[in-house]
């Protein structure tokens, strides 16, 4: 009896933390709890963990520790992490998916599913007055966003697990991924930029590289034992990548850059494996290297760290809707499923990069559809995008509110007239 039920609290972990239910279930608290007891939801939030000014001195100039802190510039330094890593490997290995004319459609509805977004967003913000612009505008690149988890549960749903379109869609939001990151570093800055700390990060990826990573491997050739290598990974194992990320961390915040991406320059320096099997992918789980072997330890707390997030991130009021929320929403729900689909189009037909066998051109609007789940990454945008208050709550909403491209692809599914095809 013991046994059986301890397999069912198993798998019912990992069926929540491999559709990331736990952040749905974070937002839905948040969303309760800020809608009956705004007061004490918000005194949790911004509750202090630790303050360095000393006592009796003004707080000026310094950075308290909140909740909120630990787990958005902090701990979801790990989640960005574990999404960089995914990229990284689709890029650089042999095999990677994101290698080659494999890649091209994709690519393409990725651009096309950003721009698109942006399109509409501030499209619709300029046609609403240059007051409702001015203060909207900044927001852009939240309906840009593609949650991955999400949408590949939607994506399986809709066409099927085995169904070419889902590796499609997996491609695409992985890019999405890829080119979110890079907004966020460049276009949103946790405070004035100060560009020669990147150097420091740069320095401390650099020499976890050299010293732990090249080197061992360098000392090993013509060796079939591999006995530096063998002593570094069993002997320092993550740490001397750890540290390094510690330095990479610290030097994003000083740099002005958000600090959650502070681990990105470290992922390229860890050992990885010399072909992807792909997220969500089951073989996944039985690769060695140092690179997987982190990320399946990771795998765990970052959804519960997802949990947090969502619950310290998602509670606004309802009556918090606004021109924000509806410019987001039309924004993911407009402008990204046209993206993808006329790019895709773009991309497959007149640029003849072709699609996956199996799959129609009718079928990347559908794709379109199913991306257009923003929420995760939104969330994030719209939590530095704007300063605290009815604006930033109010497009927190929208990001909230894309969940209904899951019922809206359900709808295009039928009426495009896929056939679900099992693996």
């Amino acid at each position: 009896m013991a046994t059986t039920r301890a397999v069912t609290v198993k798998g019912l972990w990992h069926f929540l933390t491999t559709y990331s239910l736990l952040l749905v279930f974070g937002t839905l608290i948040a969303l309760v709890w800020a809608n009956t007891d705004a007061a004490s939801y918000h005194h949790f939030v911004e509750f202090e963990l630790w303050n360095p000014a000393p006592i009796g001195e003004a707080r000026e100039g310094h950075r308290a520790l909140t909740v909120h802190y630990l787990f958005n510039d902090l701990l979801m330094a790990f989640f960005f992490a574990t999404a960089a890593k995914e990229v990284w490997e689709a890029v650089v290995l042999q095999n990677g998916s994101l290698r080659g004319k494999k890649a091209a459609t994709p690519l393409f509805s990725t651009l096309g599913g950003m721009l698109g977004p942006l399109t509409v967003y501030l499209g619709l913000a300029t046609i609403l007055g240059s007051e409702t612009y001015d203060a909207v505008s900044n927001g852009w690149a939240i309906p840009t966003a593609t949650d991955i988890a999400f949408s590949y549960l939607v994506g399986r749903l809709v066409f099927g697990a085995g169904h070419p379109a889902v590796r499609f869609l997996l491609l695409l939001a992985i890019a999405d991924d890829a080119a979110g990151l890079i907004v966020l570093a460049i276009f949103y800055p946790s405070d004035d930029l100060a560009p020669l700390w990147l150097l420091v990060s740069l320095g401390a990826a650099l020499t976890a590289y050299i010293l732990f990573n090249w080197l061992p491997r360098y000392l090993d050739r013509g060796h079939a034992s591999r006995s530096a290598a063998t002593w570094v990974r069993h002997r320092l194992h993550v740490w001397p990548y750890a540290l390094a990320g510690a330095v990479s961390w610290f030097a994003f915040m000083k740099a002005g850059l958000h600090p959650a991406l502070g681990l990105l320059p470290v992922i390229p320096a860890i050992p990885h494996a010399d072909r992807p099997f792909g997220l969500f992918a089951e073989e996944e789980q039985y690769m060695t290297d140092l690179l997987n072997t982190i990320e399946h330890a990771l795998h765990g707390p970052v959804q519960v760290i997802l949990f947090f997030f969502g619950l310290l991130n998602a509670g606004v009021v309802f009556q918090s809707i606004g021109t924000t929320t509806w410019l987001v929403l039309a924004g993911l729900l407009i402008g990204k499923p046209v993206g993808i689909a006329l790019f895709g189009w773009i991309a497959a037909r007149p640029l003849r990069l072709g699609i996956p066998d199996g799959m129609r051109t009718i079928d990347l609007l559908v794709v379109g559809c199913v991306a257009s789940i923003g929420f995760t990454v939104s969330l994030f945008v719209a939590s530095v995008a704007f300063d605290s208050g009815p604006v930033q709550d109010a497009a927190k909403m929208g990001a909230l509110f894309s969940f209904a491209a899951a019922l809206i692809s359900m709808v295009a599914a039928r009426l495009a007239g896929v056939k679900k095809k099992a693996l």
